[in-house]
């Protein structure tokens, strides 16, 4: 294939940038986005100048990684022979490229090829570094530190390389996060000619305190790191972290809201701020966005027919799909107060006669541990689709019956409809109906859990959010992502995201945010929140975004019921706009999204890497 030839690019020659992550070619969370988004753009700046690293775990690599023979690289070249020199030294050292867009070229290093010094390994970590590794049995622990050790080993050959052949390649190795950067203090200590840039997507302190529900912003100050790591037994990772910050020639990190927590929990202000992008796909024509809203929108009107109606029913064409989504943690994510301030909004609606048409069906999408999907809503489903092919089979009789009716009928008379139906078909509609009708309430969770009293369900029986007839808020709780093999969706995400009027990402604890960022590309209003990087991010940059359908929950002053009441207000004017407002709205955040592209973000990467080649 053509694009998996070797890529050249003069004006970077004699510049080589290593990126390293434990999340090349091994999807695990959100940096894992992150790189795969922006590798296109990396390889249209430095071609094969660039490469990543990351972990050969096992064979699941291999749906995303293309093996490459090292003559791609050409004769003499450095890369391709300090892989050489390692495979003759024994490592199982994999080089191809990524299958992502962009190709970037990719060396996979297998931790198991060092677990037989693994002892002495956390030896030298705890005599050099005090990093001690050995307090507790931790498969990751053991797993990061073998592959920091795989990563100091390739990039110490490859500057011996370099000193041999006298060449002046200027290098940069660029971490990501505490378990790609457990190499950094020992390059440090070898006085390696590289440029480390460290960069941390979130503290694992700051997590830890936040997941417990301390008040971790209001304390940051006083929380000594040590003794806080030491009761969540976390000691191992959070110094690895802190002497990666410490050790790298520069540090980074996603956004102002995560420098703060660098400052007090890793020792460190960072020296750049480097925010996340996402490939924006954006259309020509704006009426492309609504057909594409409308469109998706049918789809989830599918599932509601499905879902609600064989109980009671509701005006579809006046009402609106609110959903949060995302990783499992209830405070974190914001799905406490999310829950908390659709009770309000429940009885809000309730009082405001002028809306008492409105309904809002509420989606939260997570991940929990399920046994199946619940069997009652595989029979909704078949029932649905019973009613109707009983439906288009009456049409069908009506439209042929009805033509033949009219082409023959001697008058202008209105022919009675009813007269041109037969009996049996109408018997066989009301048989499915009567099947079809039930007098309980709609279910809320859509999966049989293994845990029935987790906190999303606890917090759903605590604001009475049964989905009752009068209730103006209904619940529709998903343990398992939005996918086009997942029954109950049969869309991928994108398409959900599009088909709803609004998201809500109220967070406690979030780094950056990429659930608001996704809802901005696909022209979906979103509520995000003051404590997440995205929404710090919007306020200083972003003139007015509730008109732009960018709404941030002021979350700092850290009173929880007047942020739930806040939350509620935000959702009840959402509630509350015209069809006409929203389409407005939605062209509005869409015209918005190309700030957020990494078309535009990715400059901030390039320009610390200038900073470091344009060094004399």
């Amino acid at each position: 294939m053509d694009n998996l030839s070797a890529n050249t690019n003069t004006s970077n020659n004699g510049k080589q940038l290593f990126e390293i992550a434990w999340e090349f070619c091994n999807q695990v969370g959100g940096i894992y986005s992150v790189l795969k988004s922006k590798a296109n753009l990396m390889v249209k700046e430095f071609a094969d100048q660039y490469c990543g690293i990351g972990p050969y775990l096992d064979s699941k690599a291999e749906s995303e990684f293309e093996h490459l023979d090292l003559s791609v690289l050409g004769n003499n070249n450095p890369l391709a022979i300090t892989v050489k020199n390692l495979r003759d030294r024994g490592f199982q050292i994999k080089f191809g490229r990524w299958s992502v867009v962009g190709h970037p070229l990719t060396i996979l290093l297998p931790p198991w090829d060092v677990y037989s010094n693994l002892s002495s390994i956390k030896y030298f970590m705890w005599k050099d570094h005090n990093i001690e590794c050995d307090s507790c049995y931790d498969p990751i622990i053991d797993q990061t530190i073998a592959f920091g050790e795989m990563v100091k080993i390739f990039l110490l050959e490859y500057a011996n390389v370099c000193k041999i052949f006298d060449s002046n390649i200027q290098t940069i190795a660029h971490f990501h996060e505490w378990m790609g950067a457990s190499a950094i203090p020992s390059l440090r200590l070898n006085n390696i000619p590289i440029t480390i840039i460290f960069t941390t997507h979130a503290t694992s302190l700051g997590r830890y305190v936040s997941l417990a529900g301390h008040d971790l912003y209001g304390n940051l100050a006083n929380i000594d790191w040590e003794i806080e790591a030491k009761n969540f037994n976390i000691l191992s990772q959070v110094k690895i972290e802190r002497a990666a910050a410490h050790g790298a020639h520069i540090f980074t990190t996603v956004s102002d809201v995560t420098a703060s927590e660098c400052k007090y929990l890793l020792g460190r202000v960072p020296d750049v701020i480097l925010p996340n992008g996402l490939n924006v796909e954006r259309f020509v024509a704006i009426h492309e966005l609504q057909n594409l809203h409308k469109e998706n929108k049918n789809k989830i009107h599918e599932f509601t027919v499905g879902h609600f109606f064989s109980n009671y029913s509701f005006e579809l064409d006046k009402t609106l799909y609110f959903f949060t989504s995302g990783r499992f943690e209830f405070r974190n994510k914001g799905f406490d107060i999310t829950l908390d301030a659709l009770a309000r909004l429940n009885q809000m609606l309730k009082n405001t006669p002028s809306l008492s048409d409105i309904t809002v069906v509420m989606f939260i999408i997570t991940k929990r541990p399920f046994y199946t999907i619940n069997p009652l809503l595989f029979h909704q489903r078949a029932m649905t689709e019973k009613l109707r092919v009983a439906c288009d089979e009456i049409t069908k009789e009506l439209q042929e019956k009805l033509f033949f009716h009219v082409a023959s009928f001697q008058n202008w008379e209105t022919p009675n409809l009813n007269k041109l139906i037969d009996e049996y078909h109408w018997l066989k509609l009301k048989k499915v109906m009567q099947a079809w009708k039930k007098n309980d309430l709609p279910l809320i969770v859509t999966h049989t859990l293994q845990n029935q009293n987790d906190e999303v369900l606890a917090s759903i029986r605590a604001n009475n959010l049964f989905n009752y007839r009068e209730d103006r808020v209904k619940i529709v709780y998903q343990p398992d992502f939005v996918s086009p093999v997942n029954p109950l969706n049969q869309s991928d995400y994108n398409q959900f995201v599009r088909g709803c009027n609004l998201g809500i990402f109220p967070s406690y604890y979030e780094p950056w945010g990429l659930t608001p960022v996704e809802c901005l590309a696909l022209g979906t209003p979103s509520v995000t929140s003051n404590l997440s990087g995205f929404g710090e991010y919007v306020l200083k940059n972003i003139g007015g975004p509730e008109k732009k359908g960018l709404y941030v929950l002021d979350r700092k002053k850290g009173n929880y019921i007047e942020e739930s009441i806040s939350l509620a207000q935000t959702l009840f004017t959402f509630c509350q706009q015209s069809r006409r407002e929203r389409i407005s709205q939605r062209n509005r955040l869409e015209s918005l999204s190309v700030d957020f592209d990494w078309s535009k973000m990715i400059n901030n990467y390039l320009k610390v890497y200038a900073s470091v080649f344009n060094q004399e």
